[in-house]
């Protein structure tokens, strides 16, 4: 695995400061807002973090060991892939709509999705928040999603 934004303190910062500041609440607990934030946000988070960036088909460029878990690729399979194929054909409308209204709105909560694992098991991930990932100086670097539960279908 390299590490590129993995364990970046920056990466987790624009995560963290941007998901406050769009969303209007905190991602991690405040007082986690030290050196190893980056760290606890990818390996112990007992919640699912991606993101991908901003091209025309955008590709994650971040998945905490939550969400590694969750669709069963490893970080390089997943930073590797165009996060449009996290959904199955059918449902990818769906989602597109979902990105679009993000991408105009600022954010979306409780939404509520079908994906597919790399073993082809589906499952629905629940409650979900997506955000546009927004830096300290207004530009725009993607979209990040975050989930608690999920379950098999």
């Amino acid at each position: 695995m390299t590490t590129s934004l993995a364990l970046d303190p920056d990466f987790c910062k624009l995560l963290v400061s941007s998901h406050l500041r769009v969303v209007g609440t905190p991602l991690i607990d405040q007082n986690a807002l030290q050196e190893d934030a980056a760290r606890w946000l990818y390996e112990d988070a007992p919640f699912c973090v991606v993101a991908h960036d901003t091209d025309a088909d955008p590709r994650f460029v971040y998945a905490n060991r939550a969400a590694q878990k969750c669709f069963e690729y490893s970080w390089s399979e997943f930073t590797a892939l165009r996060s449009r194929l996290s959904a199955e054909h059918p449902d990818r409308d769906e989602r597109d709509a979902l990105l679009e209204s993000v991408r105009t709105k600022g954010y979306a909560s409780g939404y509520r999705g079908l994906r597919i694992a790399k073993s082809g098991r589906r499952f629905w991930i629940e409650n979900v928040t997506v955000w546009n990932l927004i830096d300290d100086d207004g530009v725009y670097r993607g979209q990040a999603a975050t989930y608690r539960q999920w379950k098999d279908v």
